[in-house]
Parts: structure tokens; sequence; C-alpha cells
């Protein structure tokens, strides 16, 4: 074993091993809306909830123990940790990995969101409001259930297994059945976020990451519909692309504060490359290209530390530093991945705990370690790198 990888491969089990011995439940980014304090003393119209979200996200410290914000399991994360357990038992043969990996899926299969969605679907677990729209704490949305559904056909990859299939296939039902279609044609959809009412903002990289799964999936069980949905899910991402190669946050741009930001972007990208990888479809090539260079030379620093946005530094975030390895790795660049994994470390791990600290800022370092966010963004992250460290790759 190579020595980078054999240190990688440490980081990952101890990190791995932190977020076990606290049965994988921590608290998250956005979850302010889940303290009864706050719930009191504000009520829960729009712009409260706007605030109490932000304020306890943007504070120095973390607060959340004294708002009696309680710690969960967030499937999104679960299903990360999952891909990471498999990615190490794909490494190192270790049956164990592949055991903790199936316990980690069988629990997202035993829990799905209930209110009668079609197929199968996941949500947050906490209530979330956004400019554009309110979700209640577990109502299903397509992201969650994209990041779900992808770990589900990662584990029959792994392992042949048909319920996990199933589940997946169950997922793209919700993806593409639940409401609300906001634009449609012959060639092209874009699909909402959040199946609510009210719900009108396009958010790019939700087609996006919906498109790739769909074709993966249709691939997987023959059902050449979900890779021609597939398709027009893509067409629609590929005509929100600038000039210059970058994707907005939303279309339109105006309807969000965000413009080209880090882990979006990446999303984008790789969704991109594995839509063609799995549909054959070769028409979106370019639009990967572009998509990638235009990440890669724009949303890292000379340092390869991931900025904000394209025309803002800081800060730099642990979501960001996970994407950029992702992408780069996905995208067959190895020295560029281990950059980012190197600055990484660098800034966010704490080798004394085994876990990852949220963000480098100017002159300081937020050392709350939200469970989802964090360690299972940058475990995946890494545990991803390792196959292509094999002396054998």
């Amino acid at each position: 074993m190579a020595p980078e990888m054999d240190d990688i491969l440490g980081i990952c089990l101890r990190a791995l091993t932190w977020a076990r011995e606290r049965d994988y439940t921590g608290w998250e980014k956005h979850d302010g809306l889940n303290s009864p304090v706050l719930q009191a003393i504000f009520g829960w119209g729009k712009w409260p909830r706007i605030l109490a979200i932000q304020g306890v996200m943007r504070f120095p410290v973390n607060l959340r123990p004294f708002l009696g914000i309680r710690k969960h399991r967030n499937p999104k994360g679960i299903a990360l940790f999952a891909r990471a357990w498999l990615n190490l038992h794909q490494v190192t043969g270790d049956t164990d990995h592949l055991l903790e990996a199936r316990r980690l899926l069988d629990w997202l299969l035993e829990t799905p969101a209930g209110g009668g969605w079609p197929g199968m679907a996941w949500g947050y677990p906490y209530p979330w409001q956004d400019p554009g729209f309110f979700a209640p704490s577990g109502m299903p949305n397509r992201i969650v259930t994209y990041f779900v559904g992808r770990s589900l056909l990662h584990g029959f990859e792994a392992t042949a297994e048909e319920t996990y299939l199933a589940g997946a296939r169950k997922a793209v039902e919700f993806i593409l059945t639940a409401p609300r279609v906001l634009e449609e044609t012959q060639e092209t959809l874009c699909l909402s976020y959040v199946p609510a009412e009210g719900m009108n903002m396009a958010v790019v990289d939700v087609p996006a990451l919906c498109g790739s799964l769909c074709a993966m999936v249709g691939l997987r069980t023959g059902e050449r519909v979900l890779v021609k949905e597939a398709g027009r899910l893509m067409n629609w991402v590929a005509q929100r692309q600038t000039g210059y190669g970058a994707w907005y946050y939303t279309d339109p741009p105006g309807d969000s504060h965000i413009t080209h930001d880090n882990y979006h972007t990446g999303e984008i990208v790789d969704s991109f490359l594995e839509y063609g990888r799995y549909s054959g479809d070769g028409s979106h090539t370019s639009a990967y290209s572009r998509g990638l260079a235009f990440y890669s030379n724009n949303l890292f620093t000379a340092q390869a530390r991931p900025k904000w946005m394209h025309d803002r530094e800081f800060h730099y975030d642990a979501h960001g530093y996970a994407q950029g390895i992702i992408t780069h790795t996905l995208a067959g660049d190895r020295k560029t991945a281990l950059r980012v994994a190197r600055a990484a470390l660098e800034d966010l791990w704490d080798e004394t705990s085994g876990r990852f600290f949220y963000q480098r800022r100017r002159g300081f370092t937020k050392r709350t370690t939200f469970m989802r966010w964090c360690q299972a963004w940058l475990t995946f992250a890494l545990s991803g790198l390792l196959p292509a460290l094999s002396p054998s790759s």
C-alpha cells in the first residue's frame, strides 16, 4: 500500500469510528428551527425563520446546546457514510466495512418519509425556510432523495443485492412523479427542489443530480424511458450554462444571492460526467469540459483551497474541500485531488479527536463539527480518493 494511501485510509477509519461511536447523530448547519427556545421567542413567520437559521449558523460559537437543539441522524449524511464504508471495503476487502455499510443502507430503506408520496423519498430532520419556500421537518425533497438513491445504487453495485436496486428505483419514481414540474418541453425538463405548493424557484443542481441518477438506474434496470427522462433533465441544465462555462445557483440568477459557488458547481459538473458514463450520450461532453475548467480555474486558490464563490475567496468550507476532492478524483485529476485533500487535512482535520471542523475563516477556524456537512462529506470524499492512490491504479 502506498504511504499516502495508508495515511488517508487511517484518517478515514478514525473519522468513521468517531461518527459510529455517536451513532452518526449530530447537529446540522441549518438546524436553527429545531430550537424550542427560538420558537417561543420569535414565532415562525417567514423572516423570523430565516433569521433563526442564519443567526444560529453564522454565530462565532455553537449555540445549539444552549438553544435546546437536539442531535439527529440525517439521511443525507447516512447515505454519505454508507458510501464511505463501501469505498473502504473496495480497497481493503474488509467484510466489517461492508457490514457497516449495509447496516446504514438498511436503515435508510427502513426510514423513508411518510405522507403517501410516490415511490420512496427522504428529507432533512429539521424545518427549513428559504426565501422561496418552506419545508417542515422530514418533508422529502429531491436532493436528499438523490443522495439516498445514489447510495443504494452504490450498495447494489457492491453487493448485487436487488433490494438496494429496488430502493434506488423507488427514489427515481419519487423524483420523476412527485410535484412539481417547473418547466417542460419535449426536449427539456426542470423539477422543483421541494414538492410543495408555491415552490417556484428553479435550483439548477436539482435537475442535474436527478438526471444523473435516472440515467444510472435506467441502465441497471434496462428502462430506456428513465435514460430518456435523464436526458431531458440534463438538456435543461446544459442550456443554463454561461458562455464562460459556469452555472448560477438558480434560474433566473436573481432568485438567489448565490452566484457561482464551489460545491453546487462541482455537483453539476459531476452530474454531467456520470450521466454521460451511464447513458452513453456524448452530447454534453463540451458542457462537462467547460464546466470542469471553470470550476478548477475559478473556484480554488493557488494553494488548492476552495473559494466560497468565484469572486469571493473566504471562507474555506468543509463541503467545498470535499467537493474539490470528489470532482477532481472523478475527472481523473489525481494531482489536484491530492492537493485539495492535503489542504483540507491541514486546515480542518483534528488529529487528536478524529473529527473535521466546519470552516477556516480569516484569522480563525470554526471548530464545530456537523455530522453531515463536515464528517460525512470529507470522509466520503477522502475514501473515494483511495482507489486512485492504489499502486495498481
